[in-house]
């Protein structure tokens, strides 16, 4: 008789995790006092179909994440599916039900409740980020095509796939650390299937492992997902929430001033651009951007961007084998065009600390702080939400946008229960590299709740 891992899996939760799940249910509350009117749409895929959610704002948003990096499922992003999901389930049920030790009963009850879509109180959903490159880490098939086609330094987001194929070299140097012959031949027949937008291929082939690992799970893997910054811009007018956010960060000296404060950096060099302007060439890569910002005196005069060709991150098989961004460009924005800022006329990637205040997220988890994340890029978004309150950094968001701008819960997948692949231990490792998926599941789930950042 095979083993339940659902079972498994949310055992080792329960035992590990419950302080996180205490902390959620108690701020439970305090959330619901606070009414909210503003819609969120989001999607998802089911029987290989795209369907788009309508939610209202009266629901409990709880973010995860998955990379546009890569078409194929890595064993981090699969750990942080399920700890989401796990996290969202417990929560709606100990909310219903009270805080109290789990039985048998809640455990047949909880089994069951995780074959289930997100249906409750609390929403769990993926935030994923369409600025990124489309190879940032060297973990992805397509590796040498996305290089012949001149779309290594474009956002994930502006990535055409009629160019692209399975990169032969690659994966016959990685068979069974980062990639599988079996997703190797998925991601070729998505190619023909998914029309030409990278951003839809990669949602496709995801969504496709997300069923397949559902059933070896017993969870339902298939959260909502939410595309931004670029498709959120992309679908908006001017008077939309992120124009807000990229416009009232660039109106002045002070509010720059402010943004840097939040990074924790100083305007001595103003290198750092808030939002990081695409090149007509069509690059949007933020390593390969070299700015500088430019004031008289208060007035924001204007933003130089200079592109140029840049090393991006190895894979964790091969430290040499480092992607990389291929881009030469160099060219003037005026402050005006940021400070009233359209789209449209100025296509620009802005850093996640400001377009994580438009995520509609009231709790997140993160992946590893501590060991592989940064705790930096968290703080900032903690100081910018705190600034925005404090009518610091972003004017009018609650009144105008029902935003709400109190810091997220912040979770953490723990950097000691980290999932890698049980052979080679890289936690870039590609699903269907790993044999041994039982090993995953008992290894067990461990979520943080990172208190500091509140």
């Amino acid at each position: 008789m095979s083993e339940d891992y659902c079972r498994i899996l949310l055992e080792d939760f329960l035992k590990n995790s419950w302080g996180s799940i205490k902390v959620l249910v108690e701020n439970l509350a305090s959330f619901r006092a606070e009414k909210r009117s503003r819609q969120v749409t989001m999607f998802h895929y089911v029987n290989g179909q795209k369907v788009t959610v309508e939610f209202s704002g009266d629901k409990f948003f709880l973010r995860g994440s998955v990379e546009y990096t890569n078409p194929q499922l890595t064993v981090e992003e699969v750990q942080g599916i399920i700890g989401t999901k796990l996290l969202e389930v417990c929560g709606n049920y100990f909310d219903k039900y009270g805080l109290h030790k789990p039985d048998a009963g809640d455990i047949i009850e909880l089994c069951e409740l995780l074959k289930k879509p997100s249906q409750d109180y609390i929403v769990a959903f993926l935030l994923n980020t369409d600025d990124v490159e489309p190879d940032r880490y060297s973990i992805n098939p397509l590796k040498q095509s996305i290089v012949d086609s001149g779309q290594s330094a474009f956002p994930a987001a502006h990535v055409k796939t009629d160019q692209l194929k399975i990169d032969e070299a690659y994966t016959k140097k990685y068979d069974g650390s980062l990639i599988s012959k079996t997703e190797t031949q998925l991601i070729t027949d998505c190619l023909k299937t998914a029309g030409t937008s990278y951003l839809d291929l990669v949602d496709f082939v995801k969504y496709n492992q997300m069923e397949n690992y559902s059933k070896f799970f017993g969870i339902n893997l298939s959260l909502y997902a939410l595309r931004m910054p670029l498709s959120t811009l992309q679908a908006e007018n001017k008077d939309g929430l992120m124009h807000h956010i990229i416009a009232e960060s660039h109106q002045d000296y002070q509010a720059i001033n402010e943004a840097y404060t939040c990074m924790g950096r100083s305007m001595t060099k103003r290198t750092t651009l808030l939002t990081v302007p695409h090149s007509k060439k069509g690059f949007g890569s933020k390593r390969a951007a070299r700015g500088k910002i430019h004031f008289d005196q208060n007035k924001l005069l204007d933003v130089t961007v200079k592109y140029k060709t840049t090393k991006l991150y190895p894979n964790a098989m091969d430290p040499e084998d480092v992607a990389v961004a291929v881009a030469e460009d160099s060219f003037t924005v005026s402050g005006e065009k940021l400070a009233n800022y359209s789209f449209q006329e100025t296509p620009s990637s802005p850093q996640f600390f400001l377009y994580s205040i438009g995520s509609p997220e009231d709790a997140a988890v993160w992946h590893a702080v501590g060991s592989f994340a940064a705790p930096q890029l968290l703080q900032s978004c903690s100081s910018a939400r705190t600034a925005c309150r404090e009518g610091k950094l972003i004017k009018n968001l609650s009144e105008k946008y029902m935003i709400r701008l109190d810091v997220p819960l912040q979770f953490n997948l723990a950097p000691e229960g980290e999932w890698s692949h049980p052979i080679h231990r890289n936690i870039d490792a590609s699903m269907g590299s790993v044999e041994d998926l039982p090993d995953l599941a008992r290894r067990g789930m461990k979520l943080e709740y990172l208190s500091i950042f509140k």
